[in-house]
């Protein structure tokens, strides 16, 4: 599907959907609204105006919309490993739900193996604006916090970004477009007391008009690490700035699961620390990046055509001790939203 079917699509779901009457705390009155809506309809594509292969591709969207279920408050995750506990604005789709928008919505391969997801209240996540948070786990050992005051993080992205741009004539090769790791959207933060770890990039993508925003989120247990994937575009760095302190407080691990429930000698060590969760390079040899990958939403949607890619840098980190630690060799990977298939003559939901 050409990049134009995909935005008209996504312009015209957005509008439909919002058109429910609504009314938050800061909405516009209708006066104030009326100018935006005038200029806006002049410009957005309506239903009656998509070709016949968008309209049928749009009612499956519209089918999908109205089958998601939705939870909220407190939610037990991973049958007894954590908890979720979302504010008022967030809401939670089990694993199944995830897998449907992920795949039949979003354009993401099959078979992810999520813990589910969390996203806004009051918005569809089918909307041109949307965005989510992807949970899952990765149970690679306890991993020890010891380095995370002895980081370099100016080092650290100086030598993601040479890494980056290293693997830059790989993937042209293999024909995804070239990358550019902008920068840090937001410096990498560890919490010791809630032994939380996060941190955002900001990523430049051949072709694409805007940046993407890569946000992480780690938070440390006994036996491995809930990992907490948001990906949106740049515009909304202030939007997810001030959502993920929330994201960030709801999910705990229960008793027994607890990053001070580690039992040495007896539970398993992971084999890499906090510098290596940022970027990625020891975790990558054992596994632990390939599924990051692999979760990741890798692109901002099937309606929004944008990518993500996640990276592993090896290098010169970690300071003090008298000298620097040198990482493993450095990986990286990239992938771009897959094009999805000719849709049916009838309305009916993707296999």
């Amino acid at each position: 599907m050409q990049r134009k079917t995909r935005i008209a699509i996504a312009a015209t779901f957005s509008m439909l959907w919002l058109a429910a009457p609504t009314r938050a705390e800061n909405e516009p009155t209708a006066v104030e609204a009326e100018s935006v809506a005038e200029a806006d309809a002049a410009e957005a594509p309506t239903a009656e105006a998509l070709t016949a292969e968008e309209r049928a591709i749009y009612e499956r969207l519209v089918a999908l919309d109205a089958a998601l279920e939705y939870q909220s408050g407190s939610i037990p995750i991973g049958d007894g490993l954590a908890t979720l506990s979302l504010p008022d604005t967030l809401r939670y789709m089990n694993p199944e739900n995830t897998e449907r928008l992920l795949v039949e919505g979003w354009g993401n391969p099959s078979g992810g193996g999520t813990l589910g997801m969390i996203v806004p209240s009051g918005s569809s996540p089918l909307s041109g604006d949307s965005w989510g948070v992807v949970l899952s786990y990765d149970e690679e050992g306890y991993v020890s916090d010891e380095d995370a005051d002895g980081i370099d993080y100016d080092t650290m992205l100086e030598e993601m970004q040479a890494a980056t741009n290293e693997e830059n004539a790989a993937r042209a090769e293999q024909g995804f477009e070239q990358v550019e790791l902008v920068g840090w959207a937001e410096r990498p933060r560890y919490d010791a007391e809630t032994h939380k770890l996060f941190w955002a990039k900001e990523l430049a993508f051949e072709g694409s008009p805007s940046n993407t925003l890569n946000y992480n989120v780690r938070v440390l247990g006994r036996r491995g690490v809930l990992v907490l994937n948001a990906v949106a575009s740049m515009d909304q760095l202030e939007l997810i700035q001030s959502v993920m302190p929330g994201v960030i407080a709801a999910a705990e691990f229960d008793e027994g699961h607890r990053y001070a429930d580690y039992q040495p000698g007896t539970d398993k060590l992971a084999t890499y620390g906090i510098a290596a969760l940022v970027a990625g390079g020891v975790a990558a040899k054992s596994g632990l990046l390939t599924k990051l990958i692999a979760l990741a939403l890798a692109g901002k949607k099937l309606l929004i055509p944008a990518l993500v890619a996640l990276f592993a840098g090896g290098g010169t980190w970690l300071k003090g001790r008298g000298g620097r630690t040198t990482m493993e060799d450095a990986e990286a990977g990239a992938r771009s939203v897959p094009t999805p298939p000719e849709p049916p003559t009838s309305p009916t939901s993707p296999t």
